[in-house]
């Protein structure tokens, strides 16, 4: 039986990516939980979401270089439609 799991990264470094990211776009995530707008499970979904992502290097990268500016995350980014959502 093949095996299809995806490797995930490091909980901690993507924690902060995410929270970083929705930061660059001026969204809240703390704040949007207190207001209802996302849940625990949702959040959680978001740093497992990130875990996945092959693209760490390139977000890390974005967010060293002017990424508060844009407003918006990476085309690739695995968390685009519930950060824009959530702006």
């Amino acid at each position: 039986m093949k095996d299809n799991a995806l490797p995930l990264g490091s909980p901690e470094l993507h924690f902060w990516l995410t929270r970083s990211v929705a930061r660059a776009m001026a969204v809240d995530l703390s704040a949007a939980m207190a207001w209802g707008l996302l849940s625990a499970e949702d959040y959680a979904g978001m740093v497992t979401r990130c875990r996945t992502c092959p693209h760490v290097a390139h977000c890390t990268a974005w967010l060293g270089t002017g990424a508060m500016q844009q407003g918006k995350p990476l085309d690739a980014c695995a968390n685009r439609e519930i950060l824009e959502r959530l702006q």
